[in-house]
């Protein structure tokens, strides 16, 4: 590989590590939402678990969960690690 391709690299690997602490800040806002969801859920009187509004809140809160999970699924380590074995 010559030398501009690896510079191109870098410059790859760079932003994927601004874009990988992006995505790391916005996966634990989620989380904050996520956990605000629960607690506002669990906190729906025992009598009213069968209501829409509990169902709306847990449904919410089981999307948020999702959503971070993906979020933190993603995988940039083997990503850099792919990019960086191609430079040699």
């Amino acid at each position: 590989m010559n030398r501009t391709r690896r510079k191109e690299i870098d410059g790859v690997i760079a932003m994927i590590e601004d874009i990988k602490s992006q995505i790391e800040t916005q996966a634990q806002i989620v989380a904050d939402i996520c956990s605000d969801e629960e607690a506002y859920r669990d906190a729906i009187p025992e009598n009213m678990q069968e209501s829409a509004r509990y169902e709306t809140a847990d449904t919410a809160a089981r999307a948020l969960s999702s959503a971070q999970d993906e979020l933190e699924a993603i995988d940039f380590d083997g990503i850099m690690e792919s990019l960086r074995e191609a430079q040699l």
